[in-house]
Parts: structure tokens; sequence; C-alpha cells
């Protein structure tokens, strides 16, 4: 098993026929659950699955954390997209990487996060930060 971090091609697709619509105020509501290194997730995922997801600690439940979206935006000649940071506490967590998926829209895959290793938290937070809101870093991003 593997995990391979990618923007899932069906995901791609589904941008061209405007499934996702990540407007902060009216936006669909997207999640990312957190995956053990038993996970097999790459850029064929589709859909949520709770196959390997890491079990239920603090704050942590299945399907994971809601994430805040911030408005798409653009820079230069680059639109991106970017999530807030998000933690969950009092959680004792081993996770080798997370799927951000759609939840308003039948849990369809996103992209796949690879911590490249065991991240962990022991009765404590657990936090995904992300990249800059940036041309260069935003998680997501269409150059």
């Amino acid at each position: 098993m593997a995990i391979t971090q990618a923007v899932c091609t069906s995901f791609k697709q589904e941008l061209l026929v405007g499934t996702h619509n990540f407007t902060a105020t009216s936006g669909d509501t997207f999640k990312i659950a957190l995956y053990t290194s038993s996970a097999s997730l790459d850029a064929t995922t589709t859909a949520y699955s709770s196959s390997n997801e890491v079990s239920n600690s603090g704050t942590y439940t299945a399907t994971g954390g809601t994430l805040t979206s911030v408005t798409p935006t653009t820079s230069g000649t680059t639109a991106l997209c970017d999530f807030a940071d998000i933690s969950f506490t009092s959680a004792t967590i081993t996770a080798r990487g997370a799927l951000i998926f759609n939840s308003s829209d039948s849990n369809k895959a996103v992209a796949v996060l690879d911590f490249r290793g065991d991240k962990t938290s022991t009765s404590g937070t657990f936090t995904i930060q992300f990249p800059a809101a940036d041309a260069s870093n935003a998680i997501l991003r269409l150059a």
C-alpha cells in the first residue's frame, strides 16, 4: 500500500464540468480525512473511503474535519485555492496522509496529501498546516 501526493484525476475532469464550488460563503463543503500507512491513495482515488482511515480520537471522527475554504483567487496567471489550517485536539493519531474531498457532492476526491512519513500526536493536537496561498505554493493551483 502507498500514499502518493496528487490532485485526483477525476477532480480535474469534474472541474471542467462545474462539479465543485470553492466559494467560501456559498460553495460546497470540503473535508479532510486522515489515513494510516496501510492506505492506498493516489491520483486514481475518486472518492472518500473509510478503509484505513485513522481511528476516532479526541475531536477527530470518521470523515475527518470540515475545511474552511478561502475563496479562489489569482496570482499572475495562476488561479489558486487555499484552506485554513485545521487541528484535531485531545487526539492520539498516527497518520501517513490525507484526502481532501467534497462532502457536498458524493464525497468526491479532490487531492491526496502525502506526509512523507508517519505524523503523530499523543493526547494532543494534530494540526495540518496548508502552504502559503500563492502561485507557487497553494494546495490547489492551476497554472
